[in-house]
């Protein structure tokens, strides 16, 4: 057996004089106990003794009597209380002199060492002598009444290559509660076994191991629930190599203790009396390769952050990983923003944690599950709820859910942890928030997508600081330009605030405020000409107009919901909506009266009949229009009005069709507004088109430039260009069709308009017909046909069936399928792309003009 006293030198130093007396008392105590089991001291040296006993049961009896005197002697005071720990070996030893040498002498000593003051350890062997002894016959052992091993598992004792299982006495009277033996190779971590599995984060686990390889203190900074702990213990997993002193990690939350403490007790560290804790932590981690991962710093960033820099300042060979919602914002920190779980992992993360909530039975809902994910927006404690949920929804109809994702995902019965639902989640930050930033939140949130600063600005006053602070506090993304997005799920909780707050309907009209001024900036240049209209343009403010048009249409102002409706109309017709805009002009309808003049509700009329497919409704709203636009005494207005409602190129009378557009044509000019012929004009062209009047038409299309120049609404889609880049198609001369449709294709793309380009691009497929080019025309086809509104069947369908006949008849039913396939499914831009490719005609071997280059 060895004993001595844990902290003895500490002691000494601060007992003073009075620690010979307290040194003297504890050698009394222990010679006491140990010689009524009939121990042998061999060697006492300061506080340390080495005794050898002829059985392990008296051994083991006389180390829980000493520990039961020691506690019950009357010390001098309270902080003077020695811990005395004490550790058994049984083996065999050879006598010298009045000691013993042997190998197993030292593996008791190495026993002794590992254990804390107040602790008595024993060796695997001797734990086999006191069983057997007490199997054999429990009445031989009357001392060892009450006392129990605890098998705390197998150690590396220091100097021994084995190891060496190690139990703890316990007996009534003793300490039970201790943290892990001080071995010199213990357990390397204290990494908590995972209840589920780890998915994905490969690259980021891989990223984030070569920055700690650089920097001693690295912080994983993101907002709540977006797997930063699970990714910091998955990163300390792969460094353990790297760490010969080990990888400890502690968590802010639960330290009630403190923080010193909590690692403390990770490290196997024990009080020393009269000695702060950090300094003992410091002095056993002073020398050591370790890293130390502080978990949720953001409860106690102070705190944290003076730890942090403690141990780095003391323990040179010490690295840091920190995770919190911001930055510990110390000198050297290198700060890493965890991103969105990339789409896959996303999608691989729910499908497992899905299965699992549904009791391992696999779905055959992939494809669901992938839209599912896509709405998470990369968050994992979204993504875990969300699989809870799947256990009462489907998961397609979980995803329509998902414009409110604290509505969709949060239950009732969740618990009180901020991982237990989103919104507790995003409390934990909210709380923590300055007024002037929980207030800029707040107004954020009726944003639909990210905003620049100028917008922030907008906002309110200092609202610089208060941005600073949120995306500190990882509630606001950071995006290259720069740009500024809070994520549906900080949105979703931000806007119950603001409800809350009372602040909504003013947050709101300031909005509406916002979006009529961007939209004069869009459609207005400086100065002061209207600009074509560009969907390019249109798209990064369509969600924030959308938006604002929803609040207008409920609650907000009738006129600026009627002036953005006009605005969002041609982003409707090509990218859909148009359904969703109906309802919502027809909310403003009901608001209307006495805030709305006949010139705006004619505009709206217009565009509502623009938006719908029944001709019934059609030709109501076209009606509405014309009376709307009378009583405002708006003669363009009503020209658009009495040209939409009176022009059907699908009527199968010819004669009464060009009579409408002639009407139409002549009304505008007599009152002034010709521009406002133009869709006749454009449909008299594609009449004469259509009969093969091909001169007519190209002379009413030349004179109509200077009408699509006026119109800012048309001038981006170049209607004229490609009509005429169509008469030269049925004339044969593909020059002049190549010219035309390439300015049309071109323009097309330049400002949005797919469907119009796809067009485009089925004329230039015609043309690579017409040119002998039967591969390249019929991927055209392909491609075009394959993009939405690529074909305008009710006016050119004859024409572009008539090429695809002659294609197949050329190239046989195999190579056009394979080739009309292969554009199919090619991407739009590379459909594009092949169709600008097309070499111009003058060029083409064989031509004129490339004839006389040649030469």
């Amino acid at each position: 057996m060895f004993t001595d006293i844990e902290g003895s030198t500490r002691l000494a130093r601060m007992l003073g004089d009075t620690y010979r007396a307290v040194l003297n008392a504890h050698r009394s105590v222990l010679r006491a106990a140990l010689s009524e089991f009939e121990g042998v001291e061999l060697l006492t040296e300061g506080d340390s003794f080495f005794v050898a006993f002829d059985n392990a049961d008296s051994a083991v009896a006389a180390c829980v009597e000493a520990q039961r005197r020691l506690a019950a002697h009357d010390w001098p005071r309270a902080d003077a209380v020695p811990k005395v720990r004490m550790g058994l070996h049984t083996g065999r030893a050879t006598p010298i002199g009045t000691e013993y040498a042997s190998a197993e002498v030292h593996r008791a000593a190495r026993v002794a060492a590992a254990a804390h003051g107040g602790q008595v350890l024993c060796s695997e062997a001797t734990a086999q002598a006191v069983t057997a002894t007490y199997a054999g016959a429990p009445t031989a052992a009357p001392a060892l009444t009450g006392v129990d091993l605890l098998d705390l598992g197998a150690f590396r004792l220091r100097g021994f290559d084995d190891d060496e299982r190690i139990f703890q006495v316990l007996a009534p009277g003793l300490e039970r509660d201790f943290p892990r033996p001080r071995t010199a190779e213990a357990p390397r971590h204290n990494l908590p076994a995972e209840h589920s599995s780890f998915v994905g984060r490969q690259a980021e686990i891989s990223e984030l191991a070569e920055l700690i390889s650089h920097h001693r203190l690295v912080s994983v900074v993101g907002a709540g629930g977006a797997g930063k702990t699970r990714l910091s213990l998955a990163v300390g997993e792969q460094l353990l190599d790297a760490y010969p002193g080990g990888v400890w990690t502690i968590d802010a939350v639960s330290a009630a203790g403190g923080l010193p403490t909590a690692l403390a007790a990770a490290l196997g560290l024990r009080t020393e009396p009269g000695r702060p804790m950090i300094e003992t932590v410091l002095e056993q981690c002073t020398e050591r390769r370790m890293l130390v991962i502080l978990q949720t710093c953001d409860a106690a960033p102070g705190l944290t952050a003076a730890l942090a820099h403690r141990l780095l300042s003391r323990c040179r060979r010490l690295d840091v990983l920190a995770t919190g919602r911001a930055p510990l914002g110390l000198p050297g920190e290198a700060v890493w923003r965890i991103p969105p779980m990339a789409p896959a992992d996303a999608f691989a993360l729910l499908k497992e944690r899905a299965t699992a909530a549904r009791g391992g039975r696999r779905g055959n809902d992939d494809e669901q599950l992938a839209e599912l994910a896509a709405r998470l927006e990369g968050s994992p404690l979204a993504i875990e709820l969300a699989a809870t949920r799947l256990r009462l929804l489907p998961a397609d109809l979980l995803t329509r859910r998902l414009d409110d994702p604290i509505g969709a995902l949060d239950s009732d019965a969740s618990g009180a942890g901020r991982h237990d639902s989103l919104r507790n989640n995003l409390e934990w930050s909210y709380r923590s928030l300055g007024s002037r930033a929980a207030e800029l939140l707040r107004r954020l949130a009726v944003f639909a997508g990210p905003v620049d600063l100028a917008t922030v600005d907008w906002c309110g006053e200092e609202a610089l600081s208060a941005l600073s602070e949120l995306a500190e506090k990882s509630l606001i993304e950071v995006l290259p330009g720069p740009r500024y997005r809070m994520s549906d799920h900080v949105r979703s909780y931000a806007l119950r605030q603001l409800a809350a707050a009372g602040d909504e309907p003013a947050v709101r009209d300031r909005h509406l405020a916002w979006s009529l001024q961007t939209l004069k900036t869009v459609a207005v240049d400086i100065d002061g000409q209207q600009r074509t209209v560009s969907l390019t343009d249109l798209g990064p403010y369509v969600a924030e107009w959308q938006a604002a048009l929803r609040w207008a249409s409920a609650s907000g102002d009738v006129r600026a919901g009627l002036c953005l409706a006009g605005a969002l109309n041609p982003w409707w017709r090509e990218h859909g909506g148009a359904g969703e805009g109906r309802s919502l002009l027809s909310r403003l309808y009901e608001r209307a009266d006495g805030n709305a003049g006949p010139a705006e509700l004619a505009r709206a009329y217009l565009i509502h009949a623009d938006l719908t497919d029944d001709p019934g409704e059609r030709d109501q709203f076209l009606h509405r229009a014309e009376h709307a636009a009378r009583r405002a005494g708006d003669p363009a207005l009503l020209v658009r009005a009495l040209g939409s409602r009176r022009i059907r190129l699908d009527e199968p009378a010819d004669e009464a069709v060009e009579s409408s557009c002639r009407s139409v044509i002549a009304e505008a000019e007599q009152a002034g507004v010709a521009a406002e012929s133009l869709p006749a004009v454009l449909a008299l062209a594609e009449l004469f088109w259509r009969r093969g009047a091909l001169s007519e038409a190209a002379e009413l299309l030349g004179a109509a430039r200077h009408l699509e120049a006026g119109r800012p609404e048309d001038r981006g889609r170049r209607a004229v260009d490609w009509l005429l880049g169509m008469v030269a198609l049925r004339r044969g001369d593909l020059v002049a069709a190549h010219d035309h449709l390439v300015v049309a294709l071109r323009s097309r793309l330049r400002h949005g308009f797919k469907g119009a380009a796809a067009d485009a691009v089925a004329a230039i497929a015609a043309r690579c017909a017409l040119g002998g080019d039967a591969m390249t025309a019929t991927m055209l086809f392909g491609g075009a046909e394959a993009a939405r509104g690529a074909r305008r069947t009710e006016s050119f369908g004859a024409f572009w069936s008539e090429q695809q006949i002659a294609l197949r008849l050329a190239l046989g039913d195999a190579a056009f399928d394979s080739a009309y396939a292969d554009g199919a499914n090619l991407p739009f831009d590379r459909i594009v792309a092949m169709a600008l490719a097309v070499e111009h005609p003058d060029m083409e071997d064989g031509a004129a003009r490339f004839a006389q280059i040649a030469r």
